[in-house]
């Protein structure tokens, strides 16, 4: 299939129309080359809706929440506590109060590790028991277990991964026994584009009590995300993945558990009273917010929340997905091109790894970038991934409700020209 006869997909929004709204994708980089951002993955662009109720909070509501009587007070109160409602509704949890406000997914997965750390019964983990994780997970998905482990002594277990990206799951009985307690993983992988059988992992963790732990950050801003259908314990993702601003994550739990495990982090605002003795809580979620939370970020996160659900998260998913068949079917025209990950574009996220040739990726991302074309580079804070496939790194380049065929088309063109640079 060449530029000139292949087909343009089915299903696409009217992105013309979609990315007026996005100030930065007018950039030109590079002497007035046109800038096409194809590093969606590691971070969305903007639109102008989310700056505005950035600007408007700071211009007209700034004040610090909660507490204050004051106008100001009040209507950023308003403001940050608006925001919870609406990523609550985004992700169909049954309370508000189940959505906590973390500075990123990272920081949600260590609250979620350190709770399991100092636990009770029968949620501690501890020598004797088992962490599951896959081979597939971002580093913020390893290393706050790998801390919990080293700390308590539980046992790290994990899914590896099959030849053609997928988890393998055919020793689930084995991995997933009646010594695990929690199981955390991630929906979609951030490298290999994979959508996970969740239905599957989690009613194995059901079956022997474990708590599950998803890490949505790949998914929330891509698909529906549904909570309630995920039959999660815990789900983390972060705002800047998804037109949101940087500085504010999630954490959805189900309120039984958040009532019953201990705080992460302690200061104002997450306690009820304080003595020089001791101190008691507040209900969740501020008993997981302590301090001066990221008010201005919650409020772009939420007017992100608003700018997605007005498209629909099923007609950008399917943009995505018709995005991501002709970005298949195009590379798979380049000479000497190996896509890392699953090579149907079927049940698959719309984020596409691969090798060129010999050519290392951070000299396939260079050349990229004088052409104007952003890309990532490197093992994408998944080294295990990486070392699975026996490659020292890969290039990315992840799509979103904004990237068009003719951005596919510029990098098919620009991976040619790399071909010829070091050819």
């Amino acid at each position: 299939m060449t530029q000139a006869n292949a087909a343009l997909p089915a299903g696409l929004l009217d992105t013309e129309t979609i990315r007026k709204d996005f100030p930065l994708l007018d950039r030109t980089v590079h002497d007035g080359k046109q800038l096409v951002y194809l590093d969606n993955a590691a971070s969305s662009q903007k639109p102008r809706q989310v700056l505005d109720a950035m600007s408007d909070y700071y211009e007209r509501h700034h004040a610090n929440v909660h507490r204050g009587v004051h106008v100001l007070a009040e209507e950023a109160t308003a403001l940050y506590e608006g925001a919870r409602d609406k990523v609550a509704a985004f992700i169909n949890a049954p309370s508000r109060d189940e959505v906590v406000f973390t500075k990123n997914a990272s920081e949600s997965l260590n609250l979620v590790a350190n709770m399991l750390g100092w636990a009770d019964e029968p949620y501690r983990v501890d020598a004797g028991t088992d962490i599951v994780i896959t081979e597939m997970e971002h580093h913020s998905n390893i290393v706050p277990w790998q801390f919990l482990a080293q700390r308590t002594g539980a046992t790290l277990k994990w899914f590896g991964l099959t030849d053609d990206g997928r988890l393998d799951l055919s020793n689930i009985d084995e991995v997933i026994t009646e010594r695990t307690k929690v199981v955390s993983f991630v929906l979609v992988s951030n490298v290999l584009g994979t959508v996970n059988p969740y239905e599957e992992i989690v009613r194995r963790a059901q079956q022997v009590g474990a708590l599950v732990v998803i890490d949505a950050s790949q998914a929330a801003p891509h698909m529906p995300l549904d909570v309630q259908a995920l039959q999660a314990d815990f789900v983390a993702f972060t705002g800047h993945k998804m037109c949101g601003p940087t500085g504010i994550g999630v954490l959805w739990g189900r309120q039984e558990l958040l009532e019953d495990l201990p705080p992460f982090l302690g200061g104002g605002e997450m306690i009820e009273t304080v003595t020089m003795s001791a101190s008691t809580y507040a209900p969740a979620p501020h008993k997981f917010e302590a301090g001066t939370p990221p008010i201005a970020q919650a409020v772009g996160l939420g007017a992100a929340v608003d700018y997605l659900a007005g498209i629909g998260m099923e007609r950008i998913a399917a943009h995505e997905h018709a995005i991501t068949r002709y970005a298949l079917d195009r590379l798979s025209t380049v000479p000497d091109l190996r896509i890392i990950g699953p090579v149907s574009g079927e049940d698959r996220g719309a984020t596409i790894s691969f090798t060129l040739a010999d050519i290392h990726p951070h000299d396939v991302g260079q050349v990229l970038d004088e052409q104007g074309i952003a890309v990532r580079v490197g093992h994408h804070c998944a080294r295990p991934v990486c070392l699975r496939y026996g490659i020292p790194a890969t290039t990315r380049a992840s799509f979103y409700l904004y990237s068009t065929p003719a951005e596919v088309d510029a990098l098919v063109a620009g991976l040619e020209y790399v071909r010829g640079f070091f050819g």
